[in-house]
């Protein structure tokens, strides 16, 4: 029950509703809040001043949004309004939940009197602070709001479950624990709100006051309130009224404008509505339960992934723990290497050393001794040995010199580490993600199927004959006609797709790619298709290619895709894939093209004749557009009959957009009720759609003239001349209703339940206009 509380709390005070009423978009609101957030409105904007200028009006106007600032423009929140003398600009406020509400426009007044009875000042409007839709209150002010008993009798149940401490209702800001009950207020009160709201004197000295726990029991126990009629205070309802979807009294339908309207019994929709809500809920059930199961699969994700992190950061830890060991066992090595030629070259220089000093004291004692003998002073003993010692000092000397005195080794050790290859690696260490061992697909065979009216283009696609590689699906490309970039325009398993609405005069480049897990086939070879330059004549010749291989044209399979190209906002792309037993409907963010005739040829590629096809008569066909169109908009007659569900004006487009050439359709009016005001033109693919149209600049539309049941409202759409016209029974209305007219255009209805209107295409365009056009 605790998740439920958010939809008993006002949206204004954050607090459980007091005494709630419903406004005519559903939401509700406190008594006191709806009094706190009226904004008073200029005299001409009153529902009076309304009826007097003759305009037709319901018992609550909505404001036009022409004239009133609904939003922020700083943070698109909520805001103040602007425009009126009696209503300046001031900051907004938020309420405790976060929505943005007006201040009060003047203090409340001082009464004893609950909201719905104290007076309401003149022209007084409201604006509901979670759609900010803003209405004008008639004279009746917040008693014309029906009270909701329902939800007053939830919020009840609730409170008595939560067994939480009463709270003072009057209390502004904290409220306190209530100290007594007013049995005939049926309002809680804390001490100081009973000595300031409810002195014990005058009329109220006669209230009985009651603890607070007793006034619950009795509140419990008091019988369920009676909803009341809000144009009959003193009836209770007893029939719903079936057009209107309220309930009504016996006198709204005797004298009341509910009078010839359909009406059913109370209990009978009771029931009936009970049903279709349960039924409701039912499915909502379904969503909720498959929401837990997913937030359990979520929660167990969590832990599964905090389970694979610990894991696979141990498995990290070992992996260069590994690496870590392996470059010290390295080290250890080339250190080994380095000490073996550091003892290698200490030996070989101590060698040389004790060779070096042997030979030195040798030389050293055959000096000396030489030395010796030449003090000696007899001749003939001297010539004796003189021979031999002259012959050992000159191999001495030559002993000295045969590279004695070269040191065998250098003091440099010729070893140098390499570690570059190694750090780049270390470097470029990274993840690696897994991929499967089997190849790609083979570049699927790109060709054309069939062409029709309206520059319609079925392509086709199939794996090369010898292929062995599955593919998973198939991803079509196509540019915007003037040589732009390819985009994706249809991805999935089919290998048939219908591309329509391409421009007039336009080359387009088609190709296609399989993929599936392992990666993306190259691209086929790319589709030219060039689109036809006259639509003047009624009929043509257009001549394109075909291979060899194909020369007649297949019918196109009734399991095929369609591919209808449409506009989006900038920058954005989407596609909503719906499927039927029989065909598959495409939408992508391309921009939508629209001319009669295709001329195709395909790039490198043998042919061996042309083909002639003809051309239809140069009118578009088309119906409205479901994937665009308010979610009130209701559809039938194969998308060409159009109403709506709800009493506010909601806006429908047609399925194709102009560009260039002159484009005529029609319009009949098969219901019209109560005065409404339907609007017929033309729309940017941007358009609101939640008003009427031509409330923005992407709309050019007509809303009055003779519009009556059984009316027939023509557009022409000349585009060569940029104007557009209007007719209502073959009669033109006036001059040309706008001109300069250039860009993307798409046929559009603004309408609300009170209209059904059906859409007629593939008209010509009418004599007097051609001939007049032909002579211009």
């Amino acid at each position: 029950m605790e998740e439920m509380e958010e939809e008993l709390k006002c949206p204004v005070c954050g607090s459980f509703y007091r005494e709630p009423i419903i406004l005519p978009c559903s939401h509700n609101l406190c008594q006191a809040c709806a009094r706190n957030i009226l904004v008073q409105t200029p005299e001409s904007e009153s529902p009076q001043s309304r009826r007097a200028s003759g305009s037709g009006v319901s018992d609550y106007d909505y404001l036009d949004l022409d004239k009133m600032s609904l939003y922020s423009e700083a943070d698109s929140g909520y805001g103040s309004y602007g425009g009126f003398a009696s209503a300046p600009t001031t900051p907004c406020q938020k309420s405790p939940n976060g929505v943005r509400v007006f201040p009060p426009a003047m203090p409340p007044p001082a009464t004893h009197l609950s909201p719905a009875l104290a007076p309401v000042p003149r022209n007084s409007c409201i604006t509901c602070p979670q759609c900010h839709r803003s209405l004008i209150l008639d004279d009746r002010g917040l008693r014309g709001f029906p009270k909701n008993r329902v939800l007053e009798g939830v919020i009840d149940r609730y409170q008595q479950s939560k067994a939480a401490a009463l709270k003072c209702q009057l209390c502004e800001k904290a409220p306190k624990e209530a100290t007594v009950m007013c049995e005939q207020c049926d309002v809680f009160y804390c001490d100081p709100c009973r000595l300031r709201c409810h002195p014990p004197r005058g009329p109220l000295a006669k209230h009985r006051l009651v603890p607070p726990a007793q006034g619950r029991v009795s509140r419990r126990l008091s019988p369920r309130k009676v909803s009341t009629c809000t144009d009959h205070e003193l009836e209770n309802h007893s029939m719903y009224c079936v057009q209107c979807k309220m309930p009504v009294c016996y006198q709204c339908l005797e004298e009341g404008k509910h009078s010839s309207h359909e009406v059913k019994a109370l209990g009978a929709m009771w029931k009936l509505h009970k049903s279709q809500l349960s039924q409701a809920l039912n499915g909502l059930s379904d969503r909720a339960k498959e929401a837990k199961e997913f937030l359990v699969q979520l929660r167990n994700m969590v832990q599964q992934i905090q389970e694979n992190s610990v894991e696979f950061e141990a498995c990290l830890v070992a992996q260069c723990d590994a690496l870590i060991d392996a470059l010290n066992r390295r080290k250890a090595q080339l250190l080994a290497r380095v000490n073996k030629e550091h003892e290698h070259k200490l030996k070989v220089v101590r060698d040389q050393i004790s060779h070096c000093t042997v030979k030195l004291r040798q030389t050293t004692g055959l000096m000396e001794y030489c030395l010796e003998v030449i003090k000696e002073n007899d001749p003939s003993g001297f010539l004796q040995i003189s021979d031999a010692l002259i012959r050992r000092v000159h191999l001495t000397e030559d002993q000295w010199g045969k590279g004695t005195l070269t040191p065998r080794m250098t003091t440099d050790f010729d070893l140098s580490l390499d570690n570059s290859p190694l750090l780049q690696s270390i470097h470029q260490l990274d993840f690696v993600q897994v991929k499967a061992s089997s190849p790609v697909p083979a570049t699927p065979i790109l060709q054309l199927e069939e062409c029709t009216h309206n520059n319609s283009a079925t392509l086709s696609w199939k794996q090369p004959p010898l292929s062995t590689v599955p593919a998973d699906g198939y991803i079509l490309e196509l540019d915007d006609g003037n040589g732009g970039q390819f985009r994706e325009v249809y991805v999935g398993k089919e290998t048939m797709c219908t591309v329509d609405g391409l421009h007039f005069n336009s080359t387009y480049n088609a190709r296609v790619k399989a993929f599936n897990k392992t990666g993306v086939s190259p691209y086929s070879k790319t589709l030219v298709l060039q689109t036809s330059e006259d639509t003047d004549s009624e009929e043509q010749t257009l001549p394109f290619p075909v291979p060899s291989e194909r020369l007649p044209l297949r019918r196109m399979s009734p399991f095929s895709s369609t591919l209808n190209l449409q506009p989006s906002f900038p920058g954005r792309s989407y596609f909503d894939f719906r499927s039927s037993p029989h065909q598959l409907s495409l939408h992508s963010s391309l921009q939508s093209l629209n001319a009669p005739g295709c001329n195709f040829e395909t790039q490198s590629a043998p042919y061996s004749q042309l083909v002639d096809i003809k051309k239809l008569l140069a009118v578009a066909w088309f119906a409205f557009d479901p994937g665009s169109a308010h979610s009130d908009i209701i559809l039938s007659n194969d998308n060409l009959t159009v109403t709506c569900s709800s009493y506010d004006d909601r806006v429908v487009l047609g399925k194709t957009g102009f560009s260039k050439g002159v484009h005529y359709w029609e319009l009949t009016v098969d219901r019209y009720d109560n005065h409404p005001d339907p609007a017929f033109g033309v729309a940017r693919m941007d358009v609101m759609k939640d008003v009427m149209l031509g409330k923005d600049d992407k709309a050019w539309a007509i809303t009055e003239g003779g519009i009556t049941k059984g009316a027939t409202i023509g557009v022409l759409l000349d585009l060569n001349r940029k104007n557009l016209t209007f007719f209502i029974n073959d009669e033109q209305q006036g001059p040309i209703a706008f001109d300069n007219v250039e860009g993307l255009f798409f046929p559009a209805v603004s309408l609300n339940r009170n209209v059904q209107v059906t859409l007629h295409t593939g008209l010509a365009v009418p004599d007097f206009y051609s001939s007049r056009a032909s002579i211009a």
